[in-house]
Parts: structure tokens; sequence; C-alpha cells
């Protein structure tokens, strides 16, 4: 019980998607029918604009950072509790209970998981993610580099391999649900920061 608890309750937490919410408060739409038709913080920005944008971004993090710490609250606090809690966050994020289990992509949220359980990793991949961006303006790009980057960097600094575990599942969940956005990036059409739809 100590570990169903948390993992669950980290799972219906990551189910709250704060870009559908925003699309229905803001604008009375369901975001998953406009711009690139994903449930999460690239499109709301693109969408609704940059404040509900940002605002869904640091909302979506928070998801992460407080599923992770439910397993210190509410459980043992051991390592693998922390990334299952935080596994199960991402998932609902991916596929919400709430809204038919089509959710986004996780990108925000992992963010969140994994800059709780790894900060330093986080904090070099985020910022290699960000200059990507920077300069190519692809977002998909630089999520697939942070998390592409993070088990290289958690194995070489010793982490937990509990952690570094989950870093590699959450490098395919990633990989995989940016599946399509990889295609595109290979033929040149995938769509860049700021452009319109």
């Amino acid at each position: 019980m100590w570990y169903v608890i948390p993992i669950l309750i980290g799972y219906l937490l990551g189910s709250v998607s704060f870009s559908l919410l925003a699309g229905k408060l803001l604008k009375g739409i369901d975001i998953r029918n406009h711009g690139s038709g994903n449930a999460g913080a690239t499109n709301t920005l693109r969408v609704l604009g940059v404040g509900p944008g940002v605002t869904v971004l640091l909302l979506d993090a928070l998801k992460g950072v407080i599923a992770v710490m439910l397993g210190s609250w509410l459980g043992d606090g051991s390592s693998l509790l922390l990334v299952l809690c935080g596994v199960a966050a991402i998932a609902g994020h991916n596929w919400p209970i709430f809204y038919g289990f089509r959710g986004g992509k996780g990108i925000a949220t992992t963010i969140g998981v994994m800059i709780t359980l790894a900060f330093v990793p986080v904090l070099i991949a985020g910022a290699a993610a960000i200059l990507v961006i920077a300069i190519t303006r692809y977002v998909s790009l630089g999520s697939l580099l942070l998390t592409a980057l993070l088990p290289i960097l958690i194995w070489s600094m010793g982490f937990p391999m509990e952690i570094f575990i989950v870093s590699l599942i959450l490098f395919v969940f990633a990989w995989y649900r940016h599946r399509s956005n990889i295609v595109k990036l290979l033929n040149g059409k995938e769509n860049k920061l700021g452009a319109k739809k």
C-alpha cells in the first residue's frame, strides 16, 4: 500500500491537463482540435499565446515535481518509489483518464520529474536543448535532445541505478511520442516555433 497510493495519486495528478483546461477556460475550445492537435505547452503557446503557454509549461512541470515528492510524503522515500511516482505522472499526462486517454507528449512533466531526481543533469541537458531550440526554432528537436542527453549525463555522474533506468525509459517514451515529429524533421516539414500552422 505504501507504493500503490502515491503512485495512483501521481497518475491522477498527471492526468490533469492544464492545456485542455486553458483551452476551455480561455476560448471554449478543445485544444486537441487546433494547432498541432497536441495537449501540451507548445501547442498552447501556438494556439492561445505566450502567457497561457508558459503557464501550462510551468504547471505541467510542477505536476512532475509534486508526483515525485509524493513518494517521500506518502511512502518510504526510496529511489524506486520516487521514480515510479514520476513515471506515473508522465503516464497520466500522456494518457489522462479524465480526457479519454488522449493527452500530450509529456516533456514538461518529464522535466519536472527529472529535475527533482537529478537536478544537475537536467540543468545541463536543458541548457543544450534551449540552445538548439533558439537556433533551429524546433521545439521537438530540443525535446528529443534533452531526453537523449539525460541518460548519458546521469550515468556519467553516478546517480542511483533506478534514476538511470527511468531516464532510459523516459527517453524511449519521448521518442515514441515524437515519432511523427521525427519524420517531419527528417523531411524538413516540422513546424517551427512562432510559425503559423
